[in-house]
């Protein structure tokens, strides 16, 4: 819910990490206003932003209401947002055992999802001509990882628990990508169902447009019915 007087900015642009962000933030209700980084310019690796976000990636977030205090990491960003903007436990289970449980969810997409589907997003965009083995390593990882996601949704509403939860936002924004790198679930119906019923959700739909979705990405959107 972006806002004139916000609580938090967000530095972003449209990639599936900054929609990771911008959907946490309109899952807590946070009031943000967003400024977009346009990554093709390298504004990203300028000095005020690598205050920000020493890496030089986006998302980033500063906090008003915190001192402006800096976030970077989708990951560290979604934990910092339950941990300040969510006193009802909405995305953020109370049991500390459950709590251990999504934090290895998030981690699966920060140490897996995120760098083997980025990396054979890259290959299929940008270095199409480069030798097949490494395009096709990062596509099968990814693929291998999409099964581990569809086995543990078996019989499950969520990854933990029966309610939404970080760990399901932060693999949910890789995944609505798929048609990205051309990836089949046809065989995988519990990962196609988890992706439905999140895609449902109107603050997940408003996360999405912001920025506005690229057109792959709007067509799964508009046509999530029939996923």
């Amino acid at each position: 819910m972006p806002d004139t007087a916000p609580a938090v900015t967000l530095y972003t642009d449209a990639t599936p990490n900054g929609k990771i962000a911008s959907v946490g933030l309109e899952l807590l209700h946070v009031p943000y206003r967003v400024h977009r980084l346009d990554l093709s310019t390298g504004v990203q690796k300028e000095d005020w932003f690598l205050k920000i976000s020493p890496n030089g990636r986006i998302p980033a977030i500063v906090d008003h209401r915190h001192g402006d205090f800096s976030v970077f990491e989708s990951g560290a960003i979604l934990l910092w947002l339950v941990q300040n903007y969510d006193p009802d436990h909405t995305l953020w289970p109370i049991d500390h055992k459950a709590q251990s449980q999504v934090m290895q969810w998030v981690m699966f997409e920060m140490g897996g999802i995120g760098p083997m589907q980025g990396q054979a997003d890259h290959f299929i965009r940008f270095d199409a001509d480069w030798p097949g083995f490494e395009m096709e390593r990062f596509m099968e990882e990814t693929r291998r990882l999409y099964t581990v996601l569809d086995r543990q949704l078996q019989g499950r509403t969520y990854l933990v628990g029966d309610r939404l939860t970080i760990a399901d936002v932060i693999n949910f924004c890789w995944v609505i990508c798929y048609k990205l790198i051309k990836v089949d679930l046809s065989d995988q119906p519990d990962l196609r169902a988890w992706m439905k019923r999140i895609l449902a959700v109107p603050e997940v739909q408003k996360g999405l447009q912001v920025p506005p979705a690229s057109a792959s990405l709007q067509e799964t959107i508009d046509s999530y019915e029939r996923l």
